[in-house]
């Protein structure tokens, strides 16, 4: 017999009644029973109830075993007793009665229990993630990520594209977020980058002739930590093509991602034919450029209903070019507890409030705006909106440009409070016709707003003629349940085109041959038409294991801070190490 197992924890059935097995793993659980011990034991594959009671050789030492001693037991399987089987466990028909036990490794006192899912505050499940892996449902997601890839990988390269690994330094970009930089020893003075995003490599590829590529990418950015994405590296499905179209992309990836999501959803319904929505019109419908359409609400301009009325503050805004009221639907929401309850958490977000129309039964609109615009408006509203008696409608009014995030969080709002939300489903979509640009308040010019890289729509004719903040680029997202979790584009292949997008962007040829020189080189010795995309598995995996935090599918997270607790990073160099790299520190002052 093997060592230290000849079946793993999760193997043992009705076929193994009266043979003799010799199980490895944890001590799940121990529970003594009136003079027998019962010890749940665990491995990577399954529970195993094992059994001894005061005759056996081992009692004795199976009374000092605590939870999480690793231990090796020998012993013979056989039925439960008649109404003590577990059927929530593959192994649920059968225990081991054991006959000998050796203590593999003991454990100390446990800072976090691995059995049960109770919670226990970050920093101690970060810094003791070996003990928090252990625990099931965490276990669970970890594989599930694993299987994720695996299904990536495979419809992948079912579709055509081969897999590439492309260098981990690089130089740094001037675009996207901060870069983590690399000091170089032999070139003292001088850094490398570690790579936000393969986007130079992976277009460089379709420029030597590879027509498809695609590979799981870890991308490092040096940002603020949020729920939805990991402080300083994260992972994504980039892939690249040659000689395609907008349409192209779509029908290659829709079926690809589809497929990777009803592989793990468990049933629930996955979006088969993908809506593509216009950038302007999510903004519009949805507050947001990545919108939850489980939720069924969806935002319209109700701005002529109100000009010229008598609510004065509406009136007074539409007034100025540009301001617009839109209407958010609230059914069934037409209680006065309900309104002022959502009044109250618009003033919570730094607003002076939410306006509001309730319509009661019989068909009467109530409320302050109702009583100031009259009936007959108040009429058109609810026609307009599609609404009954019982429902409600909530108004944002201003500048769009100023107020659309607002309403998309209060849109949320009303669909999360009113309960309208199927949980149960993923709801996938396309958004399309990004702005090539956008003005930068801050520094007052004319910059990019998405994809530096993507090929405008109309190409250089249209950099040339259009004004820039109406020009749209060959840029797509895929939305899913109110996450972003791809993002791509057609790319500018053409070397004058692509001077003409950063020069609009405000730099000029000698920068783009600067910080762009390898890949403005290629474009010169023939460049095919090619564009691409890149999935977040992170965020992917997050969605399928029913989770909103991306620490709970990632196996060594840092924390907000970016720090790793459990290895303790980042730390500090010695004095040989920066000598050998020609730093010196300047450290702020406290």
């Amino acid at each position: 017999m093997h060592r230290y197992r000849s079946h793993t924890c999760g193997a043992l059935r009705d076929s193994h009644i009266d043979s003799e097995v010799r199980l490895s793993g944890w001590c799940h659980r121990i529970r003594d029973h009136g003079g027998l011990l019962f010890i749940d034991l665990r491995d990577h594959y399954g529970i195993t109830q094992c059994v001894v009671d005061p005759d056996s050789k081992a009692f004795k030492l199976a009374e000092t075993l605590r939870s999480e001693w690793v231990v090796k037991i020998d012993g013979r399987v056989r039925r439960r007793p008649d109404g003590t089987g577990n059927p929530d466990l593959p192994t649920g028909a059968v225990e081991v009665f054991i006959a000998d036990i050796e203590v593999l490794g003991e454990a100390a006192e446990l800072p976090l229990p691995v059995f049960g899912e109770l919670e226990y505050p970050e920093e101690t499940r970060l810094k003791y993630r070996f003990l928090d892996l252990r625990r099931e449902k965490l276990h669970q997601n970890i594989m599930t990520r694993g299987q994720v890839i695996d299904s990536m990988r495979s419809r992948m390269k079912d579709a055509g594209f081969f897999e590439f690994q492309t260098p981990i330094l690089t130089a740094s970009s001037p675009e996207g977020a901060r870069d983590f930089l690399v000091p170089s020893r032999i070139h003292p003075g001088k850094f490398y980058a570690l790579p936000q995003a393969p986007q130079q490599y992976k277009q460089l590829l379709m420029m030597s002739g590879f027509d498809r590529y695609f590979q799981i990418a870890p991308c490092f950015r040096d940002e603020d930590p949020r729920a939805d994405r990991l402080p300083g590296e994260f992972y994504q499905l980039d892939l690249e093509m040659s000689f395609i179209t907008q349409e192209d992309v779509f029908a290659t990836m829709e079926p690809v991602i589809t497929g990777v999501f009803e592989d793990f959803a468990n049933g629930k319904p996955v979006t088969k034919n993908w809506p593509r929505i216009p950038f302007a019109e999510s903004l519009r419908k949805y507050g947001t450029d990545k919108p939850d359409l489980r939720n069924p609400l969806v935002m319209q301009d109700v701005s002529e209903h109100f000009r010229g009325s008598g609510f004065k503050v509406f009136t007074r805004m539409l007034e100025q070019a540009g301001n617009e009221v839109w209407a958010i639907p609230g059914p069934k929401g037409g209680s006065r507890a309900f309104c002022d309850r959502m009044n109250s958490w618009a003033q919570g977000e730094g607003q002076p409030g939410l306006g509001y129309i309730m319509w009661r039964e019989g068909g009467e609109g109530a409320g302050p705006l109702a009583n100031n615009i009259g009936p007959e408006r108040t009429a058109a509203i609810r026609e307009q909106l599609g609404l009954k008696d019982g429902d409600a409608a909530f108004f944002v009014a201003g500048d769009p440009q100023k107020f659309w995030k607002f309403a998309g969080l209060a849109r949320t709002k009303v669909g999360e409070e009113l309960d309208l939300i199927d949980k149960d489903r993923f709801e996938l979509a396309w958004i399309v016709d990004f702005p090539m640009y956008e003005y930068n308040e801050d520094e007052k010019k004319v910059d990019f707003s998405h994809n530096p890289f993507s090929m405008p729509q109309g190409g250089l004719e249209a950099l040339q003629t259009q004004d820039p903040l109406t020009i749209k680029a060959f840029q797509y997202d895929i939305a899913c349940n109110g996450y972003e979790i791809a993002s791509g584009g057609i790319r500018n292949h053409k070397p004058a085109a692509m001077v003409k997008a950063f020069e609009i962007a405000g730099y000029g040829e000698e920068t783009v041959v600067e910080r762009f020189g390898g890949m403005y080189r290629a474009f010169q010795y023939g460049a095919p038409p090619h564009g691409g995309m890149a999935a977040g598995v992170d965020r992917i995996v997050m969605l399928l294991c029913g989770t909103n935090n991306l620490r709970e599918i990632s196996l060594f997270p840092m924390n907000q801070r970016a720090e790793d607790l459990l290895m303790g990073a980042p730390s500090e160099a010695t004095i040989k190490q920066l000598r050998e790299l020609h730093i010196r520190l300047n450290l702020p002052q406290n």
